[in-house]
């Protein structure tokens, strides 16, 4: 058995670097497939969403718009709230300023740092997923129309190259649940598409409200991979993919999701 082990471990580690290496011959889910994740939900959720009584997600969307409006320079000041209808909707997007790709919660600290002076706000934090989701609900209802080339294009690429790399200890890639068996069975639950709409959502598995990155990570540590930090560039990228893949669907934030 210990003389095998080496020789299998060269076909999985040959297996895995051709897997890596073939991402750019994979294809795209196609855009007339494209289905919201509320779709794969059971009636009961769909209609807990669809409550903007019941929907536990409002909870933060109103704290988020508490905060919008309180201290001593607030976001109104310089942002009015009907101005601010579709701009989630185009996130992530390349800032020129700060060099980077930004995502919704990256361009709110970075508008708390340059503008209001204050301290960054940690991902996964009451604050930022409050004020992340009320700018998010502002856009409810708008389309997913995030611009993916000049400078975007090489963290278009990025992104793109993750969702399809195989990887941790299953060898298992993002579209092999989500492109290539979507609409079937992972232990009773239907797999979905994985799209980005719904995000900042209450889970109810978690019994809260979190993050895309917080999902994606939940999803790499199920294929036994080692994640990476929330509010890394690898997962902004792969999120400004999964919005371009998703490209035409609304916004559903704050979403309900199992």
């Amino acid at each position: 058995m210990r003389r095998r082990l080496p020789a299998l471990l060269l076909v999985v580690a040959s297996a895995a670097l051709a897997d890596t290496r073939s991402f750019v011959d994979q294809s795209d889910l196609p855009a007339e497939a494209v289905r919201s994740g509320s779709v794969f939900l059971t009636a009961e959720t769909r209609a807990l969403q669809a409550d903007g009584f019941a929907n536990p997600g409002y909870l933060w969307v109103e704290r988020g718009g508490e905060l919008f409006n309180d201290g001593d320079k607030v976001c109104s000041s310089c942002h009015q709230a009907d101005a601010l209808a579709g701009a989630a909707a185009r996130y992530p997007q390349y800032d020129a300023v700060a060099g980077a790709l930004l995502n919704l919660e990256a361009r709110i600290n970075l508008c708390r740092q340059h503008h209001q002076e204050l301290p960054p706000l940690a991902y996964e934090s009451d604050e930022l997923l409050a004020l992340t989701a009320y700018v998010a609900n502002l856009s409810q209802g708008r389309p997913l129309t995030v611009a993916v080339d000049g400078d975007a294009a090489p963290f278009f690429e990025q992104g793109r190259a993750y969702y399809f790399q195989r990887r941790g200890q299953l060898n298992l890639a993002c579209n092999q649940c989500h492109d290539d068996n979507w609409g079937g069975k992972l232990r009773g639950d239907t797999i979905s598409q994985g799209q980005p709409n719904a995000w900042p959502a209450y889970r109810l598995e978690w019994q809260t409200f979190g993050s895309l990155h917080r999902r994606i990570r939940d999803c790499d540590v199920g294929v036994r991979a080692e994640p990476h930090e929330s509010g890394s560039e690898i997962y902004i990228s792969l999120e400004l993919y999964l919005a371009w893949r998703a490209r035409g669907l609304a916004v559903e934030s704050p979403g309900i999701r199992r």
